[in-house]
C-alpha cells in the first residue's frame, strides 16, 4: 500500500498566522451548548472573515495543557482545528475544520469526494451519538454489478480506476450535520480556512511526494488530475509550496451556497458527469459509473446510536453499520477478557509472545464472525456479537500455548452460549484498501470527537473533478464482488443505495459517564486491529498512551498470513510466535500498521494529545494551552 501519513517537521516552515486565522471572539457563542439557527442550505452564508495571527505550536507526538486539545495526522490540520478551539469553538467546530483542513494536505485520503464516520460526546446531554457519513451506492446497482458475464469478479485494479468505483460522497453531508447538530460555527467560517490552505498552499514534505509518485502512472491517465496533482508528469518537489486554486473554488462554493451545491446543483453535475464518462488521455479508457442527479439528492447523512459494550468498568463507544469497527472492536476487547476469565491471567501479567498470541486470536476470531454476519443489510446480530456471552463461547477453543488454524470458522451468534463445539465454515480474508486520515479532538467544555475520514485507497479513483481539484473516492469496491462462500449468504454485496462495509473505528471511551479516552486510526482493515490494540496496550499493558501508540502492531485478520511489523517479523517475538503457529508476513509497504491519534482526560480541565511518533511521516498532537 502506498503511504497515508501526516507531515514531517519540513512542512511546518510555511506561515500558518498568513493562512489560518481566528474568527473574532465577538462572533462565536460564549458556551458550547449554542446552538445555530438551522438556515437553508442552499442558502448563502455570510462570511465574516478570519482575522489575527494566531501563533503557530510544534509539531509534536504528545502536548499536555489546558483549553482543548487535537490530534490528527497532519501538523497544520491539527494548528487549524486549535485556532478553532482558541477562538471559542467546539470540538465539532473544530472537527469540522480540521477535516476540511486535511482534504488539502492529505489529498490521496480524504476530502469532499469521500466519505467517514463521526462518534461525538455531547458535554450538555452527556450522550454519545454518531454520524453516518458514508457513501452510498447508486439506485442501479444489483449483486451482480461487479461481476462479469460468466459470474466472475471483474478485476479489481480495472474497478478501482473507473467511474464505476465511485460512490456518491458523504463528507459535506456529514460536515453539514454536524456543525448543525453539535456545532456553533456555520459552515461558511468552518471551510474558509481550507480555502485559504488551498490557495496559498503548503510545504511538499517526503511523504506527499511519495505518495504522488506511487500513483503517477493512473494519475496521469486523467487529465484533471494530472494537472492539479503532477508537475510535467512528476510528483511535485520536495520543499517546494503545493497550491490547489480549483479546491480553493470547490471549499468557496460549498462554504457560500451550502451543501445542496454538491446534491444539488453545478458541483454536483460535475461529479457526475466525470464518474459517468470519466475524461482520459487519447488511446485510455475507463468504465464509467452509473451515478446521477437524483442518487446525489436522495443522499442523507444519518444521525445512529452507537456501539456501546463495556471492557473492566469501561464503557466503550464505537461506529454501528455499516461500519463494522465498532463491532469488531468490541469482540476483541471481549474476547481478551474472556481469555484472561479462562486462564485465569491478566493481560497485564503476559509476556510480549503470549500477549500478541492472545491478541492475534481475539483479532482473528472477530474478523471472522465480522466477515460472516456485518453488513448495511437488516438484522445484523449486533446484540448478540457484543455480548460477554459469545465471547465467553468463542474464546472456549483458545489454546494459550498454540494458534487456532486460519482461518478460524465464524461463530453462531444465536443468543444461546452453551456449546464448545467448532464453527465448520470458515471464509477467506476480502481486500480492503489501508489509506484514510483521523483525527480526535475535545474542547474545555468537554465535548468529544473522534472522527476517520476517507476516500478508500491512497488516491481513491484517481479521478478529479475538472475545476474543483479534489479526488473522487473509489468505495464501492469496497464491497464484496462476488460471495465470500458458495451458499452462504454476504452481508457485504452491492445493492441500490447500500452503504460498503467499512473498518473505519472511531472510538470514545467514557470512565463513569465522564469522557476518559478518543482513539482512531487510518489503515482500512488494520484500523480494527490498530485501535483494538492501542487501548489494549494503554489500559492493559501499562504503556502510557504515546507508548501504546508507538508499540510494534500485529494485524490478524482471519486469513492464511498476519501482518507484523519490522520490530515483531524480525526478531525474537516473531520468533516465538511462528512457533506457536502464527503465519508473520511483512505489514506491506511501507511495512507500517496504522497512525493512531487519540486524546486522553486527564481531569481538571487538563488533556493529553497523543499521536504517531514516526510511522508514516508521525502524527500532530496539540493543545490549546500547552503547559
Amino acid at each position: 500500500m502506498s503511504r497515508h501519513s501526516a507531515r514531517t517537521t519540513t512542512r511546518s516552515r510555511w506561515v500558518l498566522g498568513a493562512l489560518v486565522v481566528g474568527l473574532p471572539l465577538s462572533l462565536l457563542p460564549a458556551t458550547a451548548g449554542a446552538q445555530p439557527s438551522a438556515a437553508p442550505a442552499a442558502a448563502p452564508a455570510r462570511d465574516h472573515g478570519w482575522h489575527g495571527r494566531p501563533t503557530p505550536l510544534p509539531k509534536a507526538a504528545v502536548m499536555t495543557g489546558s483549553g482543548g486539545a487535537v490530534s490528527s495526522v497532519d501538523r497544520d490540520a491539527s494548528q487549524v482545528g486549535i485556532d478553532v478551539l482558541a477562538r471559542g469553538g467546539n470540538a465539532a467546530d473544530a472537527a469540522v475544520a480540521t477535516a476540511a483542513a486535511l482534504g488539502v494536505t492529505e489529498p490521496y485520503s480524504a476530502g469532499i469526494g469521500g466519505g467517514g464516520f463521526l462518534v461525538y460526546y455531547d458535554a450538555r446531554t452527556r450522550h454519545v451519538t454518531t454520524i453516518d457519513g458514508r457513501e452510498t451506492a447508486p439506485a442501479t446497482f444489483t449483486e451482480n454489478t461487479f461481476r462479469n458475464p460468466d459470474g466472475s469478479a471483474m478485476n479489481f485494479n480495472t474497478v478501482v480506476n473507473s467511474g464505476l468505483s465511485i460512490g456518491v460522497p458523504g463528507t459535506p453531508a456529514l460536515w453539514a450535520k454536524a456543525l448543525r447538530d453539535h456545532g456553533t460555527l456555520s459552515l461558511n467560517a468552518a471551510l474558509k480556512p481550507a480555502e485559504r490552505l488551498a490557495e496559498k498552499g503548503f510545504v511538499v514534505d517526503q511523504t506527499f511526494a511519495d505518495q504522488t509518485t506511487a500513483n503517477a502512472a493512473r494519475f496521469s491517465v486523467f487529465p484533471a488530475t494530472a494537472e492539479v496533482f503532477l508537475r510535467d508528469g512528476k510528483a511535485p518537489a520536495v520543499g517546494s509550496v503545493f497550491t490547489n486554486p480549483d479546491m480553493a473554488k470547490a471549499y468557496r462554493t460549498l462554504r457560500t451556497q451550502g451543501t445542496q451545491a454538491l446534491y444539488a446543483g453545478r458541483l454536483g453535475q460535475a461529479i457526475v458527469a466525470e464518474s459517468r464518462a470519466p475524461h482520459t488521455t487519447s488511446g485510455a479508457s475507463v468504465m464509467g459509473g452509473q451515478m446521477t442527479m437524483s442518487d446525489l439528492r436522495a443522499y442523507r447523512a444519518l444521525t445512529k446510536a452507537p456501539i456501546h459494550s463495556q471492557y473492566k468498568g469501561y464503557d466503550v463507544y464505537g461506529m454501528p453499520v455499516p461500519s463494522s469497527g465498532g463491532i469488531a472492536v468490541a469482540e476483541i476487547l471481549g474476547l481478551v477478557q474472556a481469555y484472561e476469565d479462562r486462564t485465569g491471567v491478566k493481560t497485564s501479567a503476559l509476556s510480549d509472545v503470549d500477549y500478541l498470541h492472545r491478541f492475534s486470536e481475539a483479532s482473528a476470531t472477530a474478523f471472522a464472525d465480522r466477515n460472516r454476519w456485518v453488513g448495511d443489510v437488516p438484522g445484523v446480530p449486533v446484540k448478540e456479537l457484543t455480548d460477554p456471552a459469545f465471547a465467553a463461547e468463542r474464546a472456549c477453543l483458545f489454546d494459550p500455548m498454540k494458534a487456532q488454524p486460519r482461518p478460524i470458522p465464524f461463530g453462531s451468534p444465536d443468543g444461546s452460549y452453551t456449546s464448545c463445539a467448532p464453527g465448520t465454515v470458515a471464509q477467506k480474508e476480502p481486500y480492503e484498501g489501508q489509506s484514510t486520515s483521523h483525527l480526535t479532538v475535545t474542547d474545555r467544555w468537554g465535548n468529544v470527537a473522534s472522527y476517520t475520514l476517507t476516500i478508500e485507497q491512497t488516491g481513491g479513483s484517481g479521478i478529479t473533478v475538472p475545476g474543483y481539484g479534489f479526488l473522487l473516492n473509489n468505495e464501492l469496491t469496497d464491497f464484496n464482488f462476488t460471495p465470500l462462500t458458495a451458499g452462504v449468504p454476504d452481508p457485504n454485496l452491492p445493492g441500490p443505495g447500500k452503504r460498503p462495509r467499512s473498518s473505519m473505528s472511531p472510538t470514545i471511551l467514557l470512565d463513569g459517564g465522564k469522557p476518559f479516552l478518543a482513539v482512531g486510526s487510518p489503515g482500512g482493515a488494520t484500523i480494527i486491529t490498530s485501535v483494538s490494540q492501542t487501548i489494549l496496550g494503554y489500559l492493559d499493558r501499562n504503556l502510557s498512551l504515546v507508548d501504546a501508540i508507538a508499540a510494534p502492531r500485529l494485524s490478524s485478520r482471519n486469513g492464511a498470513s498476519e501482518g507484523a511489523e519490522p520490530a515483531i517479523l524480525g526478531g525474537p517475538t516473531g520468533a516465538a510466535l511462528t512457533a506457536m503457529g502464527h503465519k508473520l508476513a511483512s505489514a506491506g509497504t511501507p511495512n507500517e500498521i496504522g497512525a493512531v491519534t487519540a486524546i486522553r482526560s486527564l481531569g481538571h480541565g487538563l488533556f493529553e494529545a497523543a499521536a504517531e511518533p514516526t510511522r508514516r511521516g508521525g502524527g500532530s498532537a496539540m493543545v490549546v494551552h500547552p503547559r
